[in-house]
């Protein structure tokens, strides 16, 4: 019975074909854009041990994994995000590999969280890194192929928005609260559980940091900044720290300014991001409806790689999943449709079921040791079966072989987009 069957695990995708040729448009895309701005391809193994991922974000990190003992009861567990990885493996290289690094990744993910729309518990994504660079030019470059990414994917400056922050910006005005730097990861937390937990909740969430009256108001006033010179306002007499923060968010304007994406990007205070390991530059990438999640987002993390037991490196990176971009992309139309079909789909005339002809097989080969890409009928079937092959197969040319109109050497095309039929030579086609 149809109920007894095995359904597939919750949070996670069956890919048919249909599905897979979304999925290879992104990766493609993905790629293409990386490989332009000069990125080079890495992988790391599907699962590490657990201790990679409690070094990095602690033990609450625990709850979000699949985890489990292997049978020499080592603690492992699979991958939700590549950035540690990122940083074992620069780790393992050291001095060795010459910085700055420009890496990016497509891996499978697994996170062990409630499972909704634009959040599964297996998904994609792509991680684009920068490491050994410690100015702002690395974020500008990070956010140029974040955007241009969107864009070759069809969207507009109408359609997303690229959201810019300090995280480093943030812990100094944390400290002119009085708020230690050792009690702000607390307050990073709450800020970023906001808009999922309602403002009494988060209310609640900053007075456990203590967060109260004039401070909270303060810090109000901190996330309603949305440009450059209203963050100039509020900082008056800036502090050193104060200053150079607020001097990298210009300076990041500025090189996106001159890449020509400033009509992309814009001041946005409220972003946080959740994960404490983030020490300057923040941003996100969102649908301009704001009906999605994050579409990707990243900064800088400047501590990590020694916090992992590496030397002191700055990096900087961001993620863009799968799921996200995927369901944008199908509200406003702009994923691929039908099948990538082949050259050509050899009909033969002279077929009525069994097997396929010896001399079709051998014009089959010969054609595709020239790089092209031909199908036919398994099974042989009748001239109106092939053709519905053909057509639901999305081949771009039926040949007709052994059509009495061609001579011998030759053959009838026909093409499939235009109607035009013709006769043409082996050597032509």
């Amino acid at each position: 019975m149809a109920s007894d069957r095995i359904q597939t695990p919750k949070g996670t995708r069956d890919f048919y074909p249909a599905d897979m040729r979304v999925q290879n448009h992104l990766f493609d895309g993905w790629r293409a854009v990386c490989r332009g701005f000069g990125y080079e391809e890495y992988e790391g193994p599907t699962f590490e041990h657990l201790e990679l991922y409690v070094g990095k974000s602690g033990e609450e990190i625990v709850g979000q994994l699949y985890h489990f003992k292997d049978k020499g009861d080592r603690d492992l567990a699979l991958r939700p995000e590549l950035t540690p990885t990122l940083a074992r493996m620069v780790n393992q290289k050291g001095p060795s590999l010459r910085k700055p690094l420009k890496w990016f990744s497509i891996p499978r993910l697994f996170r062990y969280e409630r499972a909704q729309r634009g959040r599964l518990r297996e998904f994609f994504q792509l991680n684009m890194d920068v490491v050994g660079c410690d100015t702002v030019a690395a974020e500008a470059d990070l956010i140029s192929a974040a955007v241009e990414m969107l864009r070759r994917f069809g969207l507009t400056a109408d359609d997303f928005a690229v959201r810019v922050s300090s995280r480093r910006l943030l812990s100094e005005f944390l400290g002119r609260l009085g708020i230690a730097e050792a009690a702000q990861a607390g307050v990073y937390a709450a800020l970023d559980k906001r808009a999922k937990v309602g403002e009494e909740e988060f209310r609640r969430l900053l007075a456990e940091q203590n967060v109260t009256g004039d401070s909270a108001a303060q810090l109000e006033s901190f996330f309603l900044c949305r440009s450059l010179s209203e963050l100039s306002a509020l900082f008056t007499a800036p502090s050193a720290g104060e200053a150079a923060a607020l001097g990298e968010l210009r300076d990041l304007f500025g090189l996106l300014d001159g890449l020509g994406y400033a009509g992309f990007v814009r001041v946005d205070t409220s972003v946080v991001r959740g994960l404490a390991y983030y020490t300057g530059i923040v941003f996100e990438l969102f649908d301009k409806g704001l009906n999605l999640r994050a579409l990707a987002g990243g900064g800088r993390y400047d501590s990590l790689l020694s916090n992992l037991g590496g030397e002191p490196v700055s990096a900087v990176g961001f993620g863009m999943g799968d799921v996200v971009l995927a369901d944008l992309l199908g509200e406003k139309g702009l994923l691929p449709q039908g099948r990538p079909g082949v050259d050509y789909y050899l009909v033969d005339l002279a077929a009525s079921g069994g097997l396929p002809r010896p001399e079709l097989l051998s014009l089959a080969q010969r054609l595709r040791e020239r790089g092209l890409a031909v199908s036919y009928s398994l099974k042989a079937g009748k001239f109106k079966k092939q053709l519905e092959e053909a057509n639901e197969g999305g081949a771009r040319r039926v040949l007709f072989f052994g059509s009495d109109r061609a001579p011998a050497g030759q053959y009838e095309v026909k093409d499939l987009v235009t109607g035009d039929q013709t006769i043409l030579g082996e050597d032509e086609l």
